[in-house]
């Protein structure tokens, strides 16, 4: 039970932390690169991380087999690459606390992953906490409201938005099915920090092409002191922190637990638009938010 509890503050401290991603990303997304963002960020966060746990990352690489590589590279893919993708593109096109509001659809989707492959039960309660927050998308969408009428960029960048909050579910997923076969697995089981270092190395690695093609150093040579200080935040709380916390948590709790409480990232995403960045929701993305939020509430687990 204790284990449980401190799973659970380690989550809440994840998405919390998860949740500031999408006001940082917002302070420099129209002056650098979606890859060149992700790749500065990734690079910070692994200065953070690698002094922690050198001596434990050197000892870990002599005995991770190809298939651990492999789960390392989708948690990567999944987890940072695509997620930061999808999300830094969508802050070109949409509103942070619409952003931010949206990626409260990643509780029921990963309820809806975790029973699909990890056999976790779904209750009628969780049916309709799914129910609750596709509804929220389609009212924040405002295809229940004759009068609201978005461009084309603007619902793009939120269907970005879904599939960030998709990519973060299959991430929750996959690490949680890697925690699960831990006990099966004759190798000793990864160290949260290293297991951190290994997958955000990874994702740097991702980034780099695709980063060089945006003509990185030109563009960090124009960013103010703001910028810079988004690209330390993103990579030593959001990413570095924000992961130790997540790797810690989810050994202690299942996926249907964590699940819950990543609807700290909507909340945190639009507490901290409204006072940071002066947003004003509609009408549509509060009654939206409100349903996604009911979602979450809904899928608790019993």
């Amino acid at each position: 039970m204790i284990q449980h509890f401190v799973g659970i503050l380690y989550l809440i401290g994840a998405f919390s932390l998860a949740g500031t991603s999408v006001i940082a990303g917002r302070f420099v997304s129209g002056n650098l690169g979606t890859f060149t963002i992700a790749a500065a960020s990734l690079f910070f966060a692994l200065l953070g991380l690698i002094p922690l746990c050198i001596s434990n990352l050197r000892s870990t690489l002599q005995f991770l087999s190809v298939g651990m590589w492999i789960k390392l590279l989708f948690q990567a893919l999944f987890g940072i690459f695509l997620f930061r993708m999808f999300l830094l593109q969508a802050l070109v096109l949409t509103s942070t606390g619409e952003a931010g509001i949206l990626t409260g659809v990643t509780p029921a989707v990963t309820v809806l992953l975790a029973w699909l492959l990890l056999k976790e039960s779904l209750s009628k309660l969780r049916i309709f906490g799914v129910i609750s927050t596709v509804t929220g998308i389609l009212v924040i969408q405002g295809l229940f409201s004759s009068g609201t009428e978005f461009s084309e960029d603007h619902m793009l960048g939120n269907l970005l938005v879904i599939c960030a909050a998709l990519c973060e579910s299959i991430f929750n997923v996959l690490s949680r099915l890697e925690s699960a076969k831990a006990a099966e697995r004759p190798e000793p089981l990864f160290d949260p920090i290293v297991q951190s270092t290994l997958v955000t190395a990874i994702a740097l690695f991702l980034c780099l092409v695709p980063a060089f093609m945006e003509e990185p150093f030109t563009r960090l040579n124009l960013l103010d002191i703001k910028g810079w200080g988004a690209l330390v935040w993103y990579g030593l709380f959001v990413t570095a922190l924000a992961f130790i916390f997540w790797y810690k948590g989810i050994r202690r709790c299942k996926a249907s637990v964590a699940a819950t409480f990543s609807g700290m990232m909507p909340l945190t995403s639009l507490i901290l638009a409204i006072l940071i960045l002066g947003e004003h929701p509609g009408v549509e993305q509060w009654a939206g938010g409100l349903l996604i939020l009911g979602g979450m509430v809904m899928t608790v687990p019993e």
